[in-house]
């Protein structure tokens, strides 16, 4: 049997399922939850990182977007909180879409 121990998608156990495969899961304290959540986001950033094609990429994207949207409500904000967030700091420090690239800053 194959040991995963890993925060999966919500219908994962119905796709297991569907296999007549034996499986065990959990459903995790709220703590523990948000390890897995970080810890999720982290192996999908990694799979974004090493991602070879624009389609893979956008994939791995599309998973960091959903833990994403599950992190912000553990956090107690909506969507929209999050999107004003975002919005509010890219008027203040921009965004990333000039791609420009800090060399160095001259200390006080």
């Amino acid at each position: 049997m194959s040991i995963y121990n890993k925060l999966v998608r919500d219908n994962i156990p119905q796709v297991i399922e569907k296999t007549n495969k034996q499986f065990s899961t959990r459903i995790l304290t709220k703590e523990d939850y948000l390890i897995e959540l970080k810890k999720k986001l982290n192996e999908e950033l990694k799979e974004y990182q090493e991602a070879e094609t624009n389609e893979e990429a956008v994939e791995e994207l599309a998973d960091i977007l959903e833990l994403i949207h599950a992190a912000a409500t553990i956090h107690g904000a909506t969507l929209e909180q999050l999107e004003e967030v975002r919005r509010a700091k890219a008027e203040k420090r921009g965004g990333f879409e000039k791609r420009i690239f800090l060399i160095e800053v001259e200390d006080d």
